[in-house]
């Protein structure tokens, strides 16, 4: 019989809400990992506590690597440790393989991995949905746009992390598609905190309410995660109202590049900025229940 093929040595950029437990993931699922992330000292002991290897920059993670995932906040950050000063570029290899999962513009995907591709670099982008739990259980869905070859080549490393896995078109497509996901996530929750208002100024049961329209065609992922941490006013972080403010953002300067309009999306924009500027931009989304409140003049 032949024998089993090695893992490819994998580099992970990132270690935050997200990243720190899908990076767990590939540690347990047996791939050889290299770390790195911007705050002195944790990569440390984040390897020491799950068998990997810490390393000074991107430019060390990606010397020990086979594939280079990155896990950041936002675009700036993705094209500093792909392509900056001592970032994976300086220590790309021909056939290294950059996976980013994080969530920035389409054109910014595009931009980084023809920067990559000239240094004979391959690239996926490849965000995911489902906030930090589903992440700790390795049951992301993910989505990914790049070479189908180079997909394929990549597909044994995300279902470590995730459990629905696409290839869903050319490099930004990934992108593209997150940035919409959490565009009608971000207006349903928004619509969720509304439909609450109203209920409990026309003196309906909140739990009465809560039953009723999980059960019938009201129902949405929104109201079974937020409208909880809404009535209490509980937002611990699951994902940051100003990391959606920046999804809705990208994604409605993609409908407007497009000809196509968002308006849905537009209002969820409106209600993460007033949430922002009431100090809760490092507060799980469920916080836009504050600017929400702040129109109807009332509180749940």
């Amino acid at each position: 019989m032949p024998e089993p093929a090695t893992p490819e040595r994998v580099g992970f950029l990132g270690l935050g809400i997200m990243g720190s437990r899908m990076a767990a993931n590939v540690a347990r699922a047996g791939f050889p990992l290299t770390v790195w992330t911007h705050t002195a000292g944790k990569a440390e002991r984040w390897a020491a506590e799950h068998g990997a290897t810490a390393a000074a920059d991107p430019a060390a993670v990606a010397a020990e690597s086979d594939i280079v995932i990155s896990m950041v906040v936002d675009g700036a950050q993705v094209a500093s440790l792909l392509l900056g000063e001592r970032g994976v570029i300086e220590a790309a290899r021909p056939g290294l393989l950059a996976v980013d999962m994080s969530t920035i513009a389409p054109p910014d995907a595009r931009r980084i991995g023809a920067a990559l591709g000239e240094r004979g670099v391959e690239m996926l982008d490849a965000p995911v949905t489902g906030s930090s739990p589903r992440a700790e259980e390795g049951s992301l869905t993910i989505m990914a746009g790049g070479p189908e070859d180079q997909f394929a080549r990549a597909q044994p490393l995300l279902s470590a992390m995730g459990r629905l896995i696409l290839h869903v078109g050319v490099l930004g497509q990934g992108q593209m598609l997150k940035l919409i996901n959490n565009a009608l996530a971000a207006a349903n929750a928004a619509a969720v905190a509304e439909a609450l208002l109203l209920a409990s100024a026309t003196g309906i049961d909140l739990d009465a309410f809560q039953q009723i329209v999980a059960s019938g065609s009201g129902a949405s992922t929104q109201l079974q995660m937020k409208a909880e941490p809404m009535r209490t006013h509980d937002y611990t972080t699951l994902f940051k109202t100003a990391h959606m403010l920046k999804d809705v953002r990208l994604c409605l300067e993609e409908a407007q590049a497009a000809g196509v309009p968002f308006p849905a999306a537009s209002h969820a924009r409106d209600l993460l900025s007033a949430t922002m500027a009431r100090g809760h931009g490092e507060d799980d989304y469920a916080a836009l229940i504050e600017a929400a409140e702040g129109l109807a003049g009332r509180r749940l």
